[in-house]
């Protein structure tokens, strides 16, 4: 009889503890959820003025286009690699395609300094005015993201469902929340004007270096070019790196990756929550975003003596890019060269006179 109650109260002892344990768990869960809900920003709708078609009502788990910028403002301290005011242009776009059913997808970046005719956006009730032959990156700088996303849409005649804004100055802490992220060199980078040094080889770069990475553009053949090509890499071995058991299995990692990129973005009001970035998430678990391509629209240098020398134009071909995008179609053959994981993509020769490691 006495082992018996003893018994009892031995489990009841168990059940009150574990009841416990998940009244903490979920309270912390609930917290931690709500802290990071809060540092979101959100930002204005997007400006569609009827610029591109939208796509028919779709499942959840329809064609998706994502519109990623990455922020030039260098508002705080040490963000900048050249340690000088930035315009608040996008040092990089990159639209990402989710196929319909979620299982594939590509991403397309466009440099900065493409020259397009930019158009007329309203943003909280005012018309920001367009230009001709307005470089590609001046748009966020001047109407924000909804006139980017209006910039893409006219230009492109692609729908964009949402749009997400990343902040140099955060760039660093998401890089370092989940450990750093691995590229590789074909040789040393040692830029004195910048204060930038990257030893060569395959190494795992913190925030600081990453950062300095992804913008460094001067001591390359390509320029910007080149420096689209390293963005894609760094981009794919994060993915990579963030998709696998080494931050999937660490909640201390995923509560700081989770935590830095809430802190370091600004997203469209249908996406500006934790719970709308979950259900994405939760659409996406079946894609095979660690195999996700990445290419570069196709543009051309404009020659010594033009007066816009220095900068480049879309080609037709990227017409066509673009109505495969809008078809919701594989790349194709117009997939050459893209840059998948770790590898660089296209020859050894292109990929050392991009950054890359072959």
């Amino acid at each position: 009889m006495v082992d018996r109650a003893h018994r009892r109260t031995v489990w009841r002892v168990v059940l009150v503890t574990q009841l416990c344990l998940a009244l903490v768990t979920g309270v912390a869960v609930a917290l931690a959820y709500r802290h990071v809900d809060r540092r979101i920003d959100e930002g204005p709708p997007i400006d569609y003025a009827g610029r591109a078609e939208r796509p028919e009502p779709q499942l959840p788990t329809g064609a998706l286009n994502i519109l990623v910028l990455g922020t030039d403002e260098r508002a705080c301290d040490g963000c900048g690699i050249d340690r000088e005011s930035g315009g608040g242009g996008s040092d990089v776009t990159m639209l990402l395609h989710v196929a319909d059913g979620r299982r594939a997808a590509y991403g397309i970046s466009v440099p900065r300094d493409t020259l397009v005719d930019r158009p007329d956006c309203e943003v909280d009730g005012e018309v920001v005015p367009g230009a001709r032959d307005a470089t590609w990156n001046e748009a966020l700088a001047v109407g924000g993201a909804s006139c980017a996303a209006a910039q893409l849409e006219a230009v492109t005649g692609i729908y964009v469902d949402h749009y997400v804004v990343v902040d140099f100055g955060g760039f660093k802490e998401i890089v370092d929340a989940v450990g750093g992220v691995e590229v590789c060199l074909p040789a040393e980078v040692d830029d004195r004007q910048h204060g930038i040094h990257l030893d060569a080889g395959t190494q795992v770069l913190g925030g600081e270096d990453s950062l300095a990475y992804m913008r460094q553009r001067t001591s390359t053949p390509n320029a910007d070019l080149g420096r689209v090509r390293r963005q894609q890499a760094f981009i794919a071995s994060m993915i990579a790196k963030v998709l696998s058991a080494r931050t999937l299995a660490r909640p201390d990692r995923l509560v700081s990756f989770a935590s830095a990129v809430a802190g370091s973005i600004q997203a469209d009001p249908e996406l500006a929550s934790v719970s709308e970035v979950v259900d994405l998430a939760g659409s996406l678990r079946h894609a095979r975003l660690g195999k996700i391509r990445f290419v570069t629209a196709p543009v051309v240098e404009l020659p010594v003596g033009d007066p816009n020398w220095g900068r480049v134009r879309l080609t037709d071909e990227a017409g066509a890019l673009w109505r495969r995008v809008a078809d919701d179609r594989p790349l194709g053959d117009l997939g050459r060269g893209a840059i998948s994981g770790s590898r660089p993509g296209g020859s050894k020769a292109d990929a050392a006179a991009n950054g890359l490691c072959a």
